[in-house]
């Protein structure tokens, strides 16, 4: 008798496919529209505060007609400043309901060298393990009770979380 282990399946698609990758971004698109439900008037980097949590940061990077870019992160106190992490730049597609994560930096070395069996992802799956990283992460925040409903503007923040460099705290 052979035993059958169950694989997730994501609307029907297997993981890591490229229809399971575009439900991943529909999903985030749809998560984030909760967490910020006016994004298209944000500018800049804005707060959110809740007892008990950590503040999230999110900058907008670039506007255009059909797309924004924005990165979202938490600041960890680092010697002399702050450091944003994970600090997950993210591109919105206004019209297809899209959010696509772009990039993704880390104090921390990345999985791959940590684990030295693991074989080097594909593009698609590497696009997949990000973008399941920002679904999950968006989730997480929602659970925590951010909402980005009154934007107040953190000026001097909006390029170094971008960038993600320290910047004096």
């Amino acid at each position: 008798m052979l035993l059958e282990v169950p694989r997730l399946v994501l609307n029907g698609c297997q993981p890591r496919s490229l229809a399971s990758l575009l439900d991943l971004q529909e999903c985030s698109y749809r998560r984030l529209s909760r967490l910020a439900p006016d994004i298209t008037g944000a500018q800049g980097t804005l707060v959110s505060r809740v007892a008990g949590s950590l503040d999230l940061y999110l900058s907008v990077v670039e506007r255009h007609p059909y797309t924004t870019t924005i990165a979202l992160t938490y600041r960890f106190p680092d010697s002399g400043g702050w450091v944003a992490e994970p600090n997950v730049v993210a591109r919105l597609y206004h019209d297809a309901r899209l959010l696509e994560a772009v990039s993704h930096s880390r104090r921390h070395a990345p999985y791959a060298t940590r684990c030295h069996r693991r074989p080097v992802p594909t593009e698609l799956e590497a696009k997949w393990e990000l973008n399941r990283f920002l679904q999950r992460w968006l989730g997480y925040c929602l659970h925590q009770g951010h909402l980005f409903l009154r934007y107040t503007e953190a000026p001097a923040l909006a390029a170094a979380t971008a960038a993600g460099v320290s910047a004096p705290g």
